[in-house]
């Protein structure tokens, strides 16, 4: 018998966040020119390159000497996947469970080549894991996706999954403060599968052009300090590194 895979069933989740950002459509990765990861950004509001972006991210180094950075490939979960290729929604909120598969990037306005960067680490025996992505986007499209965001994190109290075992497991999800903002978005979803306690962490900042996604997620455990910890080393790196500001809807020097 396999065993359960209940990180998985969490980082799901976190994937569909990043695919609503603008991430379904950056495999092939950004088409704009290299440039020095750590150039200044212009007054010209000239979006990060996936360069400046990969510069913002965490590394394993930042977080400690228990994690290590996990590739990433093919083997994440994917939220268009079925029950028989991982967890998968089966029932809940709507909104959340419309994120989660997919359905509404469908209908984003999201352009083909974006600026994006991911990365994952993971603890010892893979607890926990930690996911942090950067997408930029035209203001209008980033506003129109994040409220996206925003319905299915304030409107879904909980949501069902089945695992590959077919167990049903139901998570509770209960809007947080996660950072130091607290117009942030960010959720705590709780749940027990195969008997395993599930407990996890996604928030959202918006710095100008920017977004920042951000997963934690651990097993047997609900301790929330090291996920808002490693979520503020998240935010105050990208605000250093781009030149922008948590919270900000605009880039500097240029119109709100």
């Amino acid at each position: 018998m396999s065993l359960p895979r209940p990180l998985p069933v969490l980082t799901a989740v976190a994937v569909s966040m990043a695919l609503t950002l603008g991430g379904a459509q950056l495999a092939a990765g950004s088409a704009a020119g290299a440039a020095p990861a750590n150039a200044p950004r212009s007054a010209a509001a000239q979006p990060p390159t996936d360069e400046q972006l990969k510069a913002a991210l965490l590394t394993a180094a930042e977080l400690g000497p228990d994690f290590t950075e996990v590739p990433l490939g093919t083997e994440s979960p994917s939220p268009e996947a079925g029950t028989g290729s991982g967890p998968s929604p089966l029932a809940g909120c709507d909104a959340l469970r419309a994120l989660i598969n997919g359905t509404v990037t469908e209908e984003l306005p999201s352009p083909a080549q974006s600026p994006f960067q991911e990365v994952q680490f993971e603890g010892p025996d893979g607890s926990p894991l930690i996911t942090e992505f950067l997408t930029a986007e035209e203001s209008e499209e980033l506003a129109a996706d994040l409220g996206t965001v925003n319905s299915a994190f304030t409107r879904c109290p909980s949501i069902d999954f089945t695992s590959d075992a077919g167990e049903r497991v139901t998570f509770s999800v209960t809007p947080v403060t996660l950072g130091d903002r607290q117009d942030a978005q960010a959720v705590r979803i709780d749940g027990t599968l195969a008997g395993t306690r599930l407990n996890g962490y996604l928030g959202v900042e918006r710095l100008g052009d920017v977004a920042l996604g951000y997963g934690y997620f651990q097993q047997d455990s609900d301790d929330s300090e090291l996920a808002s910890l490693y979520y503020r080393a998240a935010v105050a790196k990208a605000e250093r590194t781009l030149g922008l500001q948590a919270g900000a809807t605009a880039v500097p020097g240029t119109a709100a």
